[in-house]
C-alpha cells in the first residue's frame, strides 16, 4: 500500500514542503512517483520518515541522520535504539520535574533555593511551554530570571567556572593533597563566589555553605559533577567546604 505526499504530511505532521527537501537531498525517497509527478511513500518509508523524526527529536542534524540511517539497514534494531535513546530523553525529563519541584519548594520557603538543582537536566528555552503548563508561570519566570539576567556570554562563564572549579578539586586530590590544603581552599573560594553568584548575589551562611556541600555526597544528582575523576569526589569538596565555612564563614 502506498500513501500520497499530501496523505503522509497530513498523518505525520511534516510539511510537504519538508519531505521534497528530504528527497532532495536523498534522506527520504518516495517509492514511486505518478506520471503526473504526484510522489508515494510505502510502508518502508513511513517506517524510514519514523526514524528520522525520532532522530530529530533528539536534535540530531540532517547529515547525521543520513549517516545514522545509512549505517542501520535492520530497521528493528535500528528502533530499538531509537527506544533506548527516548528512555533516556524520559529520564531527563523526570530530571526535570524533579528540578522544578525543588523550585518551587524553595519559592515556597521550604528549602534554599539553588541553581545547580534548579537547571538539572533543563532547557527551558524548550520547556517553557510545559512547566508553565503544568507549575503555573511564575514558577517558571522566577527561577528562570536570574539565569536570563546574565546573558550568553554570562550563562557560559558561569557553566565554564563550575567546569574549571571541579577540574581544580580534582587535581587537588589527584595530588593526594587534603581537603584542607591551600590547593583545596582555593577551590573552595571560587566555589564559594560560584554558590554566591548563583543566588542572586546573596553569600550563603556557614551552615548553608557545608549544608550545600553535605548535599553532594546525600545527593547524586548534585555529587556527580564531582565524581567523574575520583569516586570520593564528592566526599573531597564536601570536607573542603566544611573546612572553609569553619575558617572563614563562622
Amino acid at each position: 500500500m502506498e500513501w500520497s505526499i499530501g496523505e503522509v504530511a497530513k498523518r505525520s505532521g511534516v510539511t510537504s514542503r519538508t519531505l521534497r527537501h528530504y528527497e532532495s537531498i536523498g534522506l527520504l525517497l518516495p517509492s514511486s512517483t505518478g506520471t503526473n509527478g504526484y510522489r508515494y511513500y510505502d510502508d518502508a518509508a513511513l517506517v524510514r520518515l519514523q526514524r528520522i523524526l525520532l532522530l530529530r527529536e533528539l536534535g540530531v542534524g540532517l547529515a547525521a541522520i543520513a549517516d545514522a540511517l545509512a549505517g542501520r539497514g535492520d530497521d528493528v534494531a535500528a528502533l530499538e535504539t531509537h527506544l533506548g535513546w527516548l528512555n533516556d530523553e524520559r529520564s531527563r525529563l523526570t530530571t526535570q520535574i524533579g528540578s522544578v519541584r525543588a523550585t518551587l519548594a524553595a519559592l515556597r520557603g521550604k528549602e534554599t533555593l539553588m541553581p545547580e538543582q534548579m537547571f538539572d537536566g533543563f532547557d527551558h528555552t524548550q520547556y517553557k511551554d510545559e512547566v508553565e503548563e503544568r507549575w503555573g508561570a511564575k514558577a517558571y519566570a522566577d527561577g528562570d530570571t536570574w539565569w536570563r539576567g546574565l546573558g550568553e556570554e554570562g550563562k557560559q562563564g558561569f557553566l565554564e567556572e563550575q567546569t574549571r572549579i571541579q577540574d581544580a578539586f580534582s587535581a587537588a586530590q589527584s595530588a593526594g593533597l587534603g581537603p584542607d590544603s591551600d590547593e583545596a581552599q582555593a577551590a573552595t573560594a571560587r566555589q564559594f563566589d560560584w554558590v554566591k553568584a548563583g543566588w542572586n548575589g546573596e553569600a550563603p551562611s556557614a551552615e548553608a555553605f557545608a549544608g550545600l556541600g553535605e548535599l553532594y555526597v546525600a545527593d547524586e544528582r548534585f555529587g556527580r559533577n564531582y565524581t567523574r575523576v575520583h569516586a570520593t569526589g564528592a566526599e573531597f569538596v564536601r570536607d573542603a567546604m566544611r573546612v572553609y565555612s569553619e575558617r572563614n564563614l563562622a
